[in-house]
């Protein structure tokens, strides 16, 4: 049986493409039904996002697999096949499994060491089980891709370091309150972006949140999105002066915060640290202002700054992630060797077992008059003596070895485990 990965993902297909062959709702539940029910394919498992969409297969002929997907693939969301060629990519074999950890690993999404994959992972193995569509193979190797991307988690700093404007202004606020639980937060504006950053601030503990908008219907709509309050544009100043993080986004083309009435501001708020991140381009509050002592004032161009270095510093770490992936593959190897010696092994103990039967059949026609404690000793014994001559060769059968298909052939061989009559002269 072999691992293969069909799919495309941002690399390899525009939006427009990803779009149409999105899994969702009761796509997911009859694409993977029909996939299974594929006569080339044993297993299967559908990872389907906004930046990818991929089949995981256990399969006897790669060849007739990718073809048969590919003319499912095509049907199914009524497309032509030669829009495929292109965007698809084959991965087989160990190719595949090392595709799938650095998926669950965040190490080939659009932003190296983002969250977000390993739980859609984890939603689409547990889709799959759900519908029994998943056997050995995939069961084994989703739980380790799962394992593989904790660990590169656990010893790396892959998801570490905002890479993201929005994140990025959370990061900051942390390093001047370090604790953002109970800050109050300004919203002025509702570009998208500040919105973004609003959000990250609501999940880092911020409680309460004030929007400011030039349209006052867009201002309520936002706050209750948040949970927070409206107040009129004309409105801020008075606000700010109760506000620990201002997030500006207006879209005006000139300043609407100036030097002069922030210091008014401070001296009001007696000069409590305030964190103001500037998200707006062109810039709508006066630079003069981060003169001013204890307001901290970063613009896009300083949080995109960041952002730079970070991810700069996650491709370090995406480095020592791959070494892991390898330390892994090679576990997954070992094990997946270790399969070609089971039906080796059953097929040993089938035999050894058939054999006991049948003489203790024969002796027992023999002894009819013995007891029934006499007839378990006898039994115990028989099983006794057949567990521990099939021991040794079940044990070499089972180790990590160079002639591990040597050996299965010449088990085989010897114990007449290909359907010869061994008894044969």
């Amino acid at each position: 049986m072999k691992t293969v990965v069909i799919g495309l993902n941002h690399k390899t297909a525009d939006v427009d493409l990803r779009e149409k062959l999105a899994f969702n709702g009761p796509k997911l539940e009859e694409g993977i039904r029909r996939i299974r029910e594929l006569p080339e394919v044993r297993e299967t498992v559908i990872i389907s996002t906004c930046n990818r969409v991929e089949i995981y297969l256990a399969v006897k002929d790669v060849g007739k697999a990718y073809e048969a997907v590919k003319d499912f693939l095509a049907g199914f969301f009524d497309i032509r096949k030669e829009s495929l060629d292109k965007a698809l990519y084959l991965h087989d074999d160990m190719h595949a499994v090392r595709h799938i950890f650095r998926v669950a690993s965040s190490l080939d999404s659009m932003v190296v060491g983002e969250p977000q994959i390993l739980g859609q992972l984890k939603e689409a193995f547990e889709f799959a089980l759900e519908r029994k569509t998943t056997g050995v193979l995939l069961n084994r190797l989703l739980k380790k891709a799962i394992s593989v991307a904790k660990r590169v988690r656990t010893e790396t700093k892959i998801a570490e370091n905002a890479v993201s404007i929005s994140f990025a202004a959370v990061e900051l606020a942390k390093k001047i309150f370090t604790d953002l639980a109970g800050k109050t937060f300004m919203l002025l504006g509702a570009g998208e972006m500040a919105e973004l950053a609003a959000k990250h601030m609501i999940n880092n503990g911020v409680k309460d949140i004030v929007v400011a908008n030039r349209t006052y219907e867009t201002g309520c709509n936002l706050a209750r999105e948040f949970n927070g309050r409206a107040i009129r544009f004309d409105a801020y100043l008075n606000e700010l002066v109760h506000a620990d993080i201002l997030i500006c986004s207006t879209g005006a083309q000139n300043y609407v915060l100036m030097k002069n009435q922030m210091q008014q501001v401070m001296k009001e708020r007696k000069n409590r640290p305030v964190f103001i991140i500037d998200i707006s381009v062109p810039r709508n509050i006066d630079p003069g202002i981060n003169d001013l002592n204890n307001v901290y004032l970063y613009d896009v161009d300083d949080l995109q700054g960041v952002v730079d270095t970070n991810i700069l510093e996650r491709q370090k770490e995406a480095t020592k992630a791959e070494d892991i992936i390898g330390e892994e593959i090679e576990t997954f190897k070992k094990w997946l060797s270790s399969l070609d010696s089971v039906p080796a092994v059953i097929a040993l103990r089938e035999k050894a077992e058939a054999i006991r039967k049948e003489e203790l059949e024969k002796l027992m026609n023999r002894l009819s008059e013995i007891g029934e404690k006499d007839k378990k000793a006898i039994e115990g014994m028989a099983s006794s003596i057949v567990n521990k001559l099939i021991h040794p060769p079940t044990i070499a059968l089972k180790e990590d070895s160079e002639d591990r298909d040597i050996l299965i052939a010449t088990i085989k061989r010897l114990y007449g485990l290909n359907g010869e009559d061994d008894d044969k002269e």
